[in-house]
């Protein structure tokens, strides 16, 4: 698993290397402009992104309070069952006993529904809210390279870079001013 892991982030950084090198080839004589972001950064302070951040807590919120209620029914269905059980007849116990097993089986599904990370519906609910923010950002930086006359523009978060010299731009910063003074996602 280690040698795969190495291996592709070793190919992520050639990748990067030879697109600055098809880049640079043409005309070394012409100096080729390249800058970064910190999209983690940006995701962080993004006032649209934060927004949607807290729609997500909130549902989260509302998720959390419907399986903690799930599981206090379960408990008191559990505590009336065990204090009972001397008095109730075999037919009772297996009414009962099957009662708490499909109370816990409702509360193991209700879990997987909400926060499986392949299909829960908070991670479906994040990537629909995110998705037009995440679109804005590429914008704003596709638009930003173009006006700023930028050769490459990459992100730290993905982890290819391996340094950064002084004749690089941190364009993080002025892409968040232009981020914010946008309106917002809707």
């Amino acid at each position: 698993m280690e040698g795969k892991m190495g291996f592709k982030k070793l190919a992520k950084i050639m990748l990067v290397l030879s697109v600055i090198l098809l880049i640079a080839a043409p005309g070394f004589a012409q100096k080729l402009k390249v800058g970064y972001v910190h999209s983690q950064k940006i995701l962080a302070t993004y006032k649209d992104a934060l927004d949607v951040q807290r729609k997500i807590d909130d549902i989260d919120r509302q998720y959390q309070a419907e399986g903690r209620d799930m599981q206090e029914n379960l408990r008191k269905l559990q505590e009336q069952y065990e204090s009972q059980s001397l008095l109730l007849s075999d037919t009772k116990k297996k009414e009962k006993e099957q009662e708490i097993q499909n109370l816990a089986m409702r509360l193991q599904q209700f879990q997987q529904e909400k926060y499986n990370p392949q299909t829960g519906e908070i991670y479906k609910k994040q990537a629909e809210l995110l998705q037009p923010v995440l679109d804005k950002i590429n914008s704003v930086i596709k638009d930003f390279g173009d006006k700023e006359g930028y050769d490459l523009i990459l992100d730290t978060a993905s982890g290819n870079i391996l340094h950064v010299s002084k004749n690089v731009d941190d364009l993080t910063e002025r892409v968040l001013e232009e981020l914010n003074k946008g309106s917002t996602i809707k």
